[in-house]
Formats: C-alpha cells, structure tokens, sequence
C-alpha cells in the first residue's frame, strides 16, 4: 500500500479506529458483572480508549476538522457518565478515573 502522510495506509486506519479485539479487552477490564457491556464503567472505558486513539490521530492530522468535532463529542459524553458516577456512587467515581488515570 502507499504512504499517506507519515503512516502507511495500513497503520493509519490501525491507529485511527478501536478494533473488536481491543474493544474486548476493555470490556473484560472493566466490566462489574459477567455478562457486563453497558455499565457506566465500561462506556467511559471504550469512549477513553477511542479518544485516546482519535488523539494520536489529530496529532498526525492536525487539519482534520470532523474528526475533532467526533472527539469534542465523545469528550463530552465521557464527562456526562463521569458526572453521572460521581452522583451515584463517590467510590466508583474515584476508582474508575484512578484505573483509567483521567485525573491528577
């Protein structure tokens, strides 16, 4: 394949999506109970891991506009399950962003 940019076009679309693998490796990381896929907990792990991601991609792509937006939005969902958390329960709000390392 050519080269676009700095990347191979292949690592590119690697580094710019979270595969179904990567994505199952957070769910079984986070998740509260056996058959656990929409916990808060694991919604705000897949949103880090994706913001995470679409960040290295804006570091390469610093002109792509859409896709800050996308990471805007994402950043601010994150947020609103944060504040949803730390509403319902204090320690699960100070584990989670401790484990995800959100806060200093």
């Amino acid at each position: 394949m050519g080269r676009i940019g700095r990347l191979d076009v292949s690592e590119r679309f690697f580094y710019s999506m979270l595969t179904k693998d990567k994505k199952q490796q957070i769910i079984e990381g986070y998740k509260t109970a056996t058959n656990d896929t929409g916990s808060p907990e694991v919604q705000i792990a897949i949103l880090t891991g994706r913001i995470n991601d679409l960040t290295e991609h804006l570091k390469i792509h610093p002109k792509d506009h859409s896709s800050r937006r996308g990471l805007l939005k994402m950043v601010g969902t994150r947020t609103s399950l944060l504040k949803y958390v730390r509403n319902k329960d204090l320690d699960r709000y100070r584990q989670i962003i401790s484990k995800l390392g959100l806060r200093k």
